[in-house]
């Protein structure tokens, strides 16, 4: 699709948008708070469209996202706070700068390099909580919190960073780790165990532990 068409379609979206919170009842009763549920479910089932390897459902979910997007912006700029514009230029601004192997002269040879030259570079940006665990969110679900505070721990040097396997090799390690989870899940039922409340338990003391060390 060439960029005139793209930029035809994403201005119909936005007109599409301004015109349910003018008009719609339920458009006009919403903020961010009621709104990013929604968005959460929405991210969740992109998820699960592109595991599925589903095509038309992943161009489906994609545009259920694309709205939240937009919606979100639109409460940003009714109150002055931003546009879409800004939020665009938000990122592009962003991902210039921790892209350095891109768009400067840094090299990195690796996904992993990557993932942790852009972990250095984000500690470094104004308003960032400080700490090798800084801005991570309690409220993850307890699978992402706990992955999320190891690459924090990974990328400062801490434990061990994770190799790159080839395309094959993920494949059987995706399969492998989920039998795996799932015996663990089946084993903290039979223990009488809630397995959510026990990984964020087991994650939040591995941050403890590691937070003094790492932090400044």
């Amino acid at each position: 699709m060439s960029a005139p068409a793209i930029t035809d379609a994403l201005t119909r979206l936005d007109a599409l948008t301004r015109r349910l919170r003018a008009e719609c009842p339920w458009d006009r009763e919403q903020d961010e708070r009621s709104i990013v549920p929604h968005t959460v479910e929405e991210a969740y089932e992109l998820a699960d469209a592109a595991n599925a390897g589903d095509d038309a459902k992943l161009l489906d979910e994609l545009g259920d996202v694309l709205f939240q997007v937009y919606f979100l912006a639109l409460l940003l700029e009714e109150r002055g706070a931003g546009d879409l514009a800004a939020v665009a230029e938000h990122c592009r601004q962003k991902l210039i700068r921790r892209h350095p192997h891109v768009f400067g002269d840094v090299e990195a040879e690796s996904a992993g390099e990557v993932l942790r030259n852009w972990d250095r570079i984000k500690s470094t940006e104004a308003g960032r909580e400080p700490g090798i665990f800084g801005e991570v969110p309690e409220n993850l679900p307890a699978l992402l919190y706990a992955r999320k505070v190891q690459r924090r721990a990974a990328t400062a040097g801490l434990i061990e960073p994770a190799p790159a396997p080839g395309a094959t090799d993920r494949d059987a390690a995706f399969e492998e780790i989920g039998e795996r989870l799932f015996a663990a899940v089946d084993e903290a039922r039979r223990l009488r165990v809630d397995p959510e409340l026990a990984l964020r338990a087991a994650a939040q003391r591995f941050r403890d532990r590691l937070s003094h060390q790492g932090d400044p």
